[in-house]
């Protein structure tokens, strides 16, 4: 008995093990990270899942993940807020952010070097409530105009899967919604959340039901940082591990079930 209880008293003493930390930050992780010494992360406010607010307070699982990130180098934040995912990727070669928020596309992986995802949503269809469109499959064909937000992670892939119905791009997803509506477009598509939230409020539209794309959320940074890669993908995996991206969503009204394993 003596033996089992000193064993017991071994066992509750001892100091819990931690979760592995992302690695203290070198000269090199900085200079990939916050060559200004400023952490500047591009925030895409077309995608209401990972942000919220304005340009001058952005908000949202996005916005949290940055200020962690920064905390980690011990450097300040900046965000710089762009309408949608298209004007984000295409200044990836700019100069103007150091970590990005975005869905993984080969297209994008030509300038942006993406950690594994931490958020995972879905990409669907809206279409009139009269349509006749009633799968995914009927949506390629002659004659379907198809409203997307231009260089959104749909568009990325409908321009590469659809053979026959036409793309009709606006400058963001909202406003492709908008477009749909107003031009009596036949179908519009985009991340499942906020059109489940339209098609909620207007009863002349639904929902098609299925996804027709998985969208992977991940952070990312310019090509040609190894340094900063590195630490990011460390990064990324300690905040699944610790919570921090489901807690994240939480806060910011969305389902914590997004969270990426």
């Amino acid at each position: 008995m003596r033996i089992r209880a000193a064993l017991c008293l071994l066992v509750l003493s001892a100091p819990a093990r931690a979760e592995p930390q992302p690695m203290p930050p070198d000269s090199a992780i900085l200079h990939d990270l916050a060559p200004t010494g400023t952490l500047r992360a591009a925030i895409n406010l077309g995608n209401p899942v990972l942000a919220q607010g304005g340009a001058e307070a952005p908000a949202g699982v996005s916005v949290d993940l940055a200020r962690a990130l920064a905390q980690k180098l011990g450097v300040p934040v900046a965000f710089v807020t762009f309408p949608g995912a298209g004007a984000v990727s295409g200044s990836a070669g700019s100069g103007t952010w150091d970590i990005c928020f975005l869905a993984i596309d080969p297209k994008r992986a030509e300038g942006i070097a993406f950690t594994d995802p931490y958020v995972l949503i879905t990409g669907r269809y809206l279409v009139p409530a009269a349509s006749p469109i009633r799968t995914l499959e009927a949506v390629d064909r002659p004659g379907v105009r198809v409203s997307v937000g231009r260089g959104s992670a749909y568009d990325l892939f409908l321009s590469r899967s659809l053979q026959h119905a036409t793309l009709v791009r606006a400058p963001t997803s909202a406003e492709a919604v908008t477009a749909f509506a107003r031009d009596g477009l036949e179908v519009a598509a985009g991340v499942a959340q906020p059109l489940a939230a339209y098609a909620a409020g207007h009863p002349e539209v639904r929902l098609l039901p299925g996804d027709f794309i998985a969208i992977p959320q991940a952070m990312g940074l310019p090509v040609g940082r190894p340094a900063g890669a590195a630490y990011l993908a460390d990064f990324i995996a300690w905040a699944k591990r610790e919570g921090l991206v489901r807690r994240g969503l939480e806060a910011s009204g969305q389902d914590p079930g997004l969270a990426a394993p």
